[in-house]
This record gives structure tokens, C-alpha cells and sequence, in this order.
């Protein structure tokens, strides 16, 4: 080994560790403003699929909100002040304006005491609790007595209304209420608990129920035409 690697390893030797060390961290600033990681919103952002122009959810009754009761579904049933609702139909109009669609609401309301008085509202409003309302409201002021023999009614009876016609028969005690729809409806809040009935014309629910009430307003009892052909 020579002079030079000698004198360079006793050098290497000699020499101290060094010392590594870590630089301070800065802490920030509190007006600092800390962004959210990503996926996640800041708190009260507002998300697409949140609330709408107006306010109003997409999903409710703002635009393109409620679209009506479709075909086919169970009237909705209610009761207050002993007389039980049942709403058989709600339609939803829709304007086309400048700014957008404005949409107004119908609904077509049966009530009855279910013991022979019965009576059938059309309500229109902007939203659906006030069409149901007024619904309501003008059926309990057309309420009208009806002819029945027990739990079903006295005789054959065909009603008409527009290109609406229905035909009603009494039946037997624990044949039910054989109908549907608005038909179905009105017979139940009238208290008709045995019926067979057939839709002959149109399907449209407000020919079909007010084809009903005129059947059940010629309904006549025995004792009602012997008196008649008395007069």
C-alpha cells in the first residue's frame, strides 16, 4: 500500500459524523383558508341534485316536479269530521312562458258519510293541497241523499255523463263492491257495500264518477214509487 492511500484513509478516519438536521415547520397563518380534499363538499355548498331555481327540490312540486296520480292507482282515502275523502284523480296542467313552465294542479274528491249521502268536487289550485281543498269544499256542498235497500241498492239502474255510462246491480250480501277506479269511489263513500257494476263507455275518471252519481240519484225504493204513482 502506498504513502498516499495511508495518509487518505487516516484523514477519512479522523473526521466527525455529521449531523443531519430537519428544517422547522412553518405553521400557516390563521387567515389561512384550508382547502377541503377532494370528493367533498365545503360546508353549506349546494349540490346538483339539491334545490332548483325556484327553491323548490326537482323532485317536488317545482318544475317538472309533481306529476299527478297515474292511471291504475288506489284512491287516496281520508277521513275527518266523520265524512271520508277519497281522491280519485289529480291532473297536472303545464304553461309554456318566457321564463320557464308554470303548472296548476286539479283534483276530482268524493265525499261520503257512508250512510247514503255522497257528494263529488272538482278543485283546481297552483299547488296540491289547495286543489284537494277546494276539491273537498265543493263536494261537501253537492252532497245528495241516496235510495238504498240495506247494503246494496234497490234496482238496476244505468247512469250517464258525457261519453261516460255505467251500469249498477244490486247483488247478494258478501258479493263486495264489484267495480273500480271512480266507480269503486263513490259506491264506498256512499255506504253501498254489495254492487255489480260495469264501465260501458269511457275510462276518463271524471265521466266514470260522475256517471255514478247520476245511476245512484235514480235510485228508488219501493215505498218512493208507490208513493208516486199514488200523487
Amino acid at each position: 500500500m502506498s504513502e498516499e492511500t495511508e495518509n487518505q484513509s487516516a484523514t477519512n478516519s479522523e473526521m466527525p459524523e455529521q449531523i443531519v438536521r430537519e428544517a422547522p415547520v412553518k405553521e400557516a397563518p390563521a387567515s389561512a383558508v384550508i382547502m377541503p380534499p377532494r370528493g367533498t363538499q365545503p360546508h353549506g355548498a349546494q349540490s346538483r341534485g339539491g334545490q332548483s331555481r325556484g327553491g323548490q327540490s326537482r323532485g317536488g312540486q317545482g318544475q317538472g316536479g309533481y306529476r299527478g296520480r297515474g292511471r291504475g292507482q288506489a284512491p287516496v282515502e281520508e277521513e275527518s269530521s266523520g265524512l271520508t275523502e277519497k281522491v280519485v284523480h289529480i291532473n297536472r296542467c303545464s304553461k309554456v312562458v318566457k321564463g320557464g313552465r308554470r303548472f296548476s294542479f286539479a283534483a276530482l274528491v268524493v265525499v261520503g258519510d257512508e250512510s247514503g249521502k255522497v257528494g263529488v268536487g272538482y278543485g283546481k289550485a297552483k299547488e296540491v293541497p289547495d286543489c284537494i281543498r277546494k276539491g273537498t269544499e265543493q263536494a261537501q256542498a253537492n252532497m245528495v241523499d241516496i235510495s238504498l235497500k240495506g247494503d246494496t241498492i234497490p234496482h238496476e239502474v244505468i247512469g250517464e255523463h258525457d261519453g261516460g255510462r255505467v251500469l249498477l246491480r244490486p247483488a247478494s250480501e258478501g258479493t263486495g263492491v264489484i267495480a273500480g277506479g271512480g266507480v269503486r269511489a263513490v259506491l264506498e263513500a256512499c255506504g253501498v257495500k254489495n254492487v255489480l257494476s260495469k264501465s260501458l263507455r269511457s275510462n276518463n275518471p271524471g265521466a266514470m264518477v260522475f256517471a255514478t252519481l247520476d245511476a245512484l240519484r235514480q235510485l228508488r225504493t219501493a215505498e218512493q214509487i208507490k208513493e208516486i204513482r199514488k200523487a
